[in-house]
């Protein structure tokens, strides 16, 4: 028996699919199979109960279970403790909303590389729900998404804190500063997709019986909900850090409101596994930036 055998059986177990933990492994399925088969024939026991959607684990392969998480543990604690920063290598698929894209990205990537040379980093952008799902499916090694969440299958820490506001071109004619409801209703507003919580929450503050839902456009390109309230379509509701630079240019301004977004909390996330001594690794550099980066930009960030 070795450990990627182990790792192997563990993956297949956490992802619940010979598939996805193939994907995980940069691997085939044929292999994952293969890998699990000869472990169960060495260990002269059934360690998996395999059906047509699910896979589930024999009393056996339980206690099998909890010894290949135990392994694991004990490796990436090896590895934090000896390995040298250059040892670690390979691909690291990581994957970001665009907020963190528009802001302190390249300098993590940056210092990435410095630290860890041999270390690849491949880059998917999108939100947050997909990201998660991407996580969890094993497509994903890494996310910088909303959170934290509870959620076990995952660790999560938190990276950084944006302020929400409401945006619009100056040359957009708005009623008397703070914007009541009915007053942001009375243009388009243009947020992020459907299942974010700047999305959810307007649509839910901002609807009443008599004028129903409000206007809100989504979009998933941070971009382009710029480009959209720069040239006076509405206003938009996206973090205040990712645009200080239009602000400062005058592109846009902040519209003061008596509805309260709260901040948007983005967090590092990343499964458990033998590569977890260099998730972890980047999620510590991660939080350096994003702190470092968030202070940097404090005066701006609440200034007009």
């Amino acid at each position: 028996m070795n450990f990627k055998s182990l790792e192997v059986f563990y993956w297949v177990v956490n992802l619940n699919s010979f598939n996805k933990a193939a994907v995980k492994l940069h691997t085939t399925q044929p292999a994952v199979s293969q890998r699990v088969a000869s472990l169960e024939e060495e260990m002269g026991i059934k360690a998996l109960e395999r059906g047509p959607r699910t896979i589930k684990l024999t009393a056996k392969g339980r206690v099998l279970y909890d010894y290949a998480e135990r392994f694991m543990a004990l490796r990436t604690e090896m590895m934090l403790k000896v390995a040298e920063d250059d040892s670690y290598s390979g691909v690291i698929r990581l994957g970001t909303a665009e907020t963190i894209v528009q802001t302190w990205l390249a300098k993590f990537l940056e210092r990435a590389h410095q630290k860890y040379p041999n270390l690849s980093i491949d880059i998917v952008v999108d939100i947050t729900p997909t990201l998660r799902e991407a996580l969890k499916g094993g497509e994903l090694d890494m996310a910088f998404v909303l959170g934290p969440q509870q959620d076990g299958e995952l660790v999560e820490k938190e990276l950084c804190k944006y302020e929400l506001n409401f945006f619009s071109s100056p040359s957009l004619k708005v009623s008397k500063e703070p914007l009541s409801k009915q007053a942001l209703t009375e243009h388009p507003i243009i947020t992020f997709p459907k299942r974010t919580y700047p999305y959810t929450f307007l649509r839910q503050e901002l609807a009443t019986p008599e004028h129903g839902a409000p206007r809100i456009f989504t979009n998933c390109s941070l971009s382009t909900i710029v480009r959209m309230a720069e040239d006076g379509f509405g206003l938009c509701v996206v973090p205040r850090l990712a645009v200080s630079k239009e602000v400062e240019q005058g592109r846009l301004t902040v519209r003061e409101a008596e509805l309260k977004l709260r901040d948007l909390t983005f967090a590092v996330a990343y499964s458990r596994g033998s590569d977890e001594p260099i998730k972890m690794a980047l999620a510590t550099l991660a939080c350096e930036i994003a702190s470092v980066a968030t202070a940097e930009c404090h005066p701006a960030h609440r200034t007009k």
